[in-house]
């Protein structure tokens, strides 16, 4: 017996093109890389296809296991991973998304890096966290010079060789970090976990990691205290001899979201380690490896915005209610036009960042710039994709709360960006640290958004509030998350009306510069152009 017809639902996106994407191919072209379009457009029409966006799905719904032991009792510390998260480092290694810019002389390296990772992460997010730790391994290691001329290759090649075996026997390798420890998180400065020299010029290493994503990654760069002070060191999972190294994985976490990616506790039972960088330098080391990763929350989260309202606005052309489709309701034309203004904000500014990271070997005006603009980047676009990716999901009212509609996967993957390398105090803070100690970064940063003056009255008026706010240093660690904010805000605004779609950098400066906007997002005022914002999430 037929009981009802089925009709007024929305067919399934995929297969879609991630990479159309105005604000993303245009930065590409901008920053230097436009000879890498063909490839990201490629990686585009691979991620949004019904095979990838598959693969994510079943890399998160069958998460990895841990094994300790063999079925003799023999430790082997191994995470068995669904296969198609195999699938999906493949092609995240083979198109260069981890440490391949390194050995790429092509100006806009970085640029074309950052694209990649961005178009590719929307397939999955949780398998992008070993890649963007290999991509960010690579200047730390530099510390080191026979590492990094022995392991550099090989964290640069196209070959993703999974399997425990002796590194350097490898065609390619992944990479992870160990800093944080139970009783100190983000102050790493209180790790106990101890480096002993050795005759052969090794460390022995004993002590506790409290997250090290990515166990079965061929090394990790872990920090630990020597006789010099806290320092940092490379430990590989198999020694040059052939023998295990002893890290032990404790567990795996359950984690909020990241389902696909393993993250452990691991302990180490006089592991062998080798010093990169001087004694007592560890965190001054390791930080460089900090900042590529930080750039890359960005990118995340700069990419689940991206495709938070391509599902949202999607779902809104083809759903009706009241007689008309979604989309054309105002009201809903209001909450859409405003996310992607989010999401156009944070790509272009995300695509400005990795311009930066090119250039900085080169210009120390880019480098100070990328340093500030960094820090209080990460600290505003991570801070706003939870709320972003909710009022996504629930422009599908119901629906978006069902897994089905891969919304609550996108919406638990959200806070981790702005949690991971340092949490929104840290990251607030760092900002505030870096303009005390390199006065040059504030220099920077104000070059940077006066190219800006007199495009729009609003962000005049916000970049002297800021020169007003930094001049005043009283209780500055009281406001801390005030004045890193409305860098943030200006420095999105000013990328925006130099660069961005006339609609939005209006929207941008009339809503998040002036005072004409409410709290929740769909608050943008009046006379806004949404037609022409919204084309811009239409894929």
């Amino acid at each position: 017996m037929q009981t009802h017809e089925v009709f007024n639902q929305v067919p399934d996106i995929a297969p879609f093109d991630v990479s159309r994407n105005p604000a993303l191919l245009e930065g590409l072209h901008r920053e230097g890389a436009g000879w890498a379009e063909a490839e990201v457009r490629e990686l585009g029409v691979l991620a949004g296809g019904v095979e990838a966006q598959e693969w994510g799905r079943l890399a998160n719904e069958y998460p990895p296991v841990l094994h300790t032991h063999d079925r003799y009792g023999h430790r082997v510390d191994e995470v068995e991973f669904h296969p198609h998260w195999h699938d999906l480092m493949n092609v995240a290694v083979s198109h260069g998304l981890h440490g391949a810019p390194w050995l790429d002389e092509r100006p806009g390296a970085h640029v074309a890096r950052a694209a990649k990772f961005y178009t590719w992460g929307a397939a999955d997010a949780g398998h992008m966290c070993p890649i963007s730790m290999t991509y960010a391994v690579v200047p730390a290691l530099r510390h080191n010079k026979e590492l990094s001329a022995k392991y550099e290759p090989l964290l640069g090649s196209r070959v993703y060789d999974f399997g425990l075996r002796e590194p350097s026997s490898k065609a390619g390798l992944i990479a992870g970090m160990s800093m944080t420890e139970k009783q100190g998180g983000s102050d790493v400065r209180a790790n106990t976990t101890t480096a002993t020299p050795q005759p052969d010029g090794s460390y022995r290493i004993v002590g506790h990691k409290w997250f090290t994503s990515a166990p079965m990654s061929d090394m990790f760069l872990t920090l630990a205290q020597a006789p010099g002070g806290l320092s940092c060191f490379l430990l590989t999972r198999v020694l040059p001899d052939g023998t295990r190294n002893p890290l032990r994985i404790q567990r795996l976490k359950d984690k909020l979201g990241n389902k696909s990616n393993a993250s452990s506790e691991i302990e180490y039972e006089n592991a062998t380690g080798w010093l990169v960088g001087a004694e007592g330098a560890g965190v001054k080391t390791i930080i460089e490896m900090v900042n590529m990763t930080r750039l890359d929350c960005v990118i995340g989260s700069a990419t689940g915005m991206r495709t938070g309202v391509v599902f949202a606005a999607h779902h809104a052309r083809h759903r009706e209610a009241f007689g008309t489709k979604l989309i054309d309701r105002p009201a809903m034309r209001n909450v859409l036009a405003d996310l992607v203004i989010e999401s156009d904000a944070a790509t272009t500014v995300m695509m400005r960042l990795a311009g930066a990271t090119d250039r900085a070997t080169s210009d120390p005006a880019e480098a100070a710039l990328r340093r500030i603009a960094l820090a209080v980047t990460k600290y505003w676009v991570c801070k706003r994709a939870p709320s972003h990716a909710a009022e996504a999901l629930e422009c599908f009212g119901g629906n978006g709360y069902a897994e089905e509609s891969g919304m609550p996967r996108l919406y638990r993957e959200a806070p981790l960006m702005s949690i991971w390398e340092g949490s929104g105090n840290v990251a607030a803070l760092d900002a505030l640290r870096a303009m005390g100690r390199q006065p040059e970064t504030v220099e920077a940063y104000f070059a940077e958004v006066s190219l800006a003056r007199g495009a729009h009255p609003r962000l005049d008026d916000a970049i002297a509030r800021v020169g007003k706010e930094l001049a005043d240093l009283s209780d500055i660690e009281y406001r801390a998350r005030r004045v890193v904010e409305l860098m943030a805000l200006v420095l999105q605004g000013a990328q925006l009306v130099r660069h961005g779609h006339p609609a939005v950098a209006d929207a941008f400066c009339a809503s998040r510069l002036g005072d004409d906007w409410g709290i929740a997002f769909g608050t943008l005022p009046t006379g806004v152009d949404t037609g022409a914002i919204l084309e811009r999430a239409l894929v």
